[in-house]
């Protein structure tokens, strides 16, 4: 079912995909100004083996610690950038998380937390979907039914918390800075009838609707095109606002989802998506398709 789908867990120790995140990036401002990592222990007073920890995403990073790298690196204590690491730095920590979705903490695994954190400071998410409607673009009918058929949760009152995150989450597509998303849906999707023909009308109505915002795309893999790259199993990729910043894929396998980081991995899935958005219908195509399967499902 993949990282969201997933019964919740001890949430004691750091998180590590995004420590390794911050610390990736703090590596790739350090290298860029021309300082060591002796450098980088004389400005926090520490041995360059804090400063390596640090930058694998082993330790947690102290604000005023962060603020200082950032300051010696070049990058300065303000702007959007030292906003989003320093959100990155405290969310690295789980004992000092303070994101709204901390509230559902029992009912949330930690890869699903570490991904609504990051969720919370991209920019844009492009995403390639053969199983299942885009979370960000489901209906409260349609988590549900999905909720239930996972068996992960056992009372209502689990399974209503967790489509209560999941709507909570949409509230980003129409923010002041709203997330821009980027759909390739494989035909199955579609007529997968989750919930029942009802609930996959009301879906389908949804998909067809929320295009009309400006940062919602989306398009449609059909049957027809064959085998294709992605068909091995969904993905998104998550993109920051700024140029520094680096793009995060989260990718579900047979025994759940992980996270992928290094240049080579996420410009590996870039490729992949590329490919499924250029055999898929356009974006005005699949908005028909879309509107003549939901008329299937009334019938």
């Amino acid at each position: 079912m993949g990282a969201d789908m997933t019964p919740a867990r001890s949430p004691e120790k750091p998180s590590t995909v995004l420590g390794r995140q911050l610390g990736d990036e703090l590596r790739r401002f350090r290298e860029s100004s021309g300082l060591t990592t002796a450098d980088a222990a004389a400005v926090l007073d520490c041995t360059k083996g804090k400063i390596s920890r640090i930058e694998n995403g082993r330790v947690p990073v102290r604000t005023p610690d962060l603020l200082a790298l950032l300051r010696a690196y070049g990058v300065g204590h303000e702007g959007e950038m030292a906003d989003r690491l320093t959100a990155l730095a405290r969310a690295a920590n789980r004992r000092r998380r303070t994101g709204w979705w901390n509230q559902y903490g029992p009912v949330l695994a930690d890869t699903y937390r570490d991904y609504i954190a990051l969720e919370a400071t991209a920019a844009s998410i492009r995403t390639f979907q053969g199983q299942l409607v885009p979370g960000l673009l489901q209906t409260a009918d349609y988590v549900r039914a999905v909720t239930v058929a996972s068996k992960a949760w056992r009372t209502p009152d689990e399974i209503e918390q967790f489509v209560q995150v999941r709507l909570a989450r949409q509230s980003r597509l129409t923010a002041s800075e709203p997330l821009g998303v980027w759909a390739v849906i494989a035909e199955g999707v579609l007529r997968q009838q989750v919930g029942g023909a009802a609930v996959m009308r009301a879906q389908l109505d949804h998909l067809a609707r929320i295009t009309d915002l400006p940062n919602v795309e989306i398009q449609v893999l059909p049957f027809q095109r064959g085998a294709h790259a992605s068909m091995f199993g969904p993905y998104l990729i998550l993109s920051f606002t700024e140029t520094a910043a680096l793009d995060v894929v989260l990718a579900d396998n047979p025994t759940g989802s992980i996270w992928l980081e290094q240049d080579q991995e996420v410009a590996r899935y870039r490729a992949l998506f590329d490919d499924a958005r250029t055999a898929a219908l356009s974006p005005v195509e699949s908005i028909a398709l879309i509107r003549k399967i939901a008329k299937e499902h009334r019938e």
